[in-house]
């Protein structure tokens, strides 16, 4: 069923790539990824894909320039080897906070990446939780962005009594907690900070109750803490945080969650945890695994996509 169809993994995140592959039933594209003496990436394809429907897995995580120089040389050794369609999934797109000019001479970072991709030969892109959704109007190709939160849903949902309110540590985030709390049927508050000191503090009745904080990144920590905070002051029952994407680069961060009134943190593998991470009792991995696999089969058949979230 799948001889027509190969999946490539960056050396960003091999695991998920090949739990993806264990999903569909497929073996890893052969491919030799790495690097010459003076650092540059060297990239071989050892398998024919002349007309084949690939897919190249690559997270543009720590170290982002590294990934993304060498997910541009797979996606041209691809297309250089005759592939009838390059897609590239990107379960974490790096550069995603750059995605306006929101002071004068700056770049807009994210979409030069887009520029990048398409140049380099990609024909179609799939991408989880996008920090801002304006960004897939800077690609010229197709954009699938996907929903990471689905995947936090499932490993939420057992236990819940109803009465837990879903927290979003800011306005940006409004959207995406609207729809995880509607899927789980619970309420949902919005944290209120600003500059002068006056806040944090949270617009909703989170008094004795779970709180759920949802946020589609976590890198120093500062934004899902400062919320913590906040719950904390203002009597939450207990404190738990959702996140897609665990950046977890800050300088002691994990060490910040430990000493938290977090009491969980549930985040998704679209990046690899780090050995600091792994070892903290808190933190809950949950696979996107099953929810990529779901999509490539529905890209190869050309399904639709959009029924999978309709469904959860």
């Amino acid at each position: 069923m799948w001889s027509r169809l190969s999946l490539f993994a960056g050396n960003s995140n091999v695991a998920l790539a090949q739990k993806v592959c264990s999903q569909l039933q497929i073996c890893p594209g052969k491919a030799v990824i790495g690097r010459f003496s003076d650092g540059e990436v060297r990239v071989e394809i050892c398998e024919n894909v002349r007309g084949k429907d690939t897919y190249v897995l690559q997270s543009n995580c720590p170290p982002v320039n590294e990934n993304l120089m060498e997910l541009l040389v797979i996606i041209d050794a691809l297309k250089r080897a005759s592939a009838r369609r390059v897609n590239v999934i990107i379960p974490y797109y790096g550069y995603g906070r750059q995605d306006q000019k929101d002071k004068p001479r700056v770049p807009i970072a994210a979409k030069v990446v887009a520029d990048l991709l398409g140049i380099a030969g990609a024909d179609h892109v799939i991408t989880i939780d996008l920090h801002a959704d304006q960004i897939q109007g800077f690609f010229r190709i197709p954009v699938d962005h996907l929903f990471g939160t689905t995947a936090l849903i499932e490993a939420i949902r057992e236990g819940l009594t109803g009465d837990e309110i879903v927290v979003t540590p800011d306005s940006g985030g409004a959207a995406r907690a609207r729809f995880f709390a509607e899927r789980l049927k619970l309420d949902l508050a919005l944290m209120d900070y600003r500059e002068n000191g006056a806040y944090p503090k949270i617009v909703g009745n989170v008094k004795g109750r779970r709180v759920i904080i949802l946020d589609d990144m976590i890198d120093t920590g500062k934004t899902i803490l400062r919320t913590a905070i906040a719950a904390r002051e203002a009597l939450a029952g207990s404190i738990e945080a959702c996140v897609v994407h665990p950046v977890l680069s800050g300088v002691g961060v994990v060490e910040k969650i430990e000493d938290s009134a977090i009491e969980k943190l549930v985040v998704t593998d679209t990046i690899p945890l780090c050995q600091t991470a792994m070892a903290c009792e808190k933190i809950q991995v949950v696979s996107v695994a099953p929810m990529l696999a779901e999509v490539i089969k529905r890209v190869h058949f050309e399904e639709s996509i959009s029924s999978i979230f309709k469904e959860c």
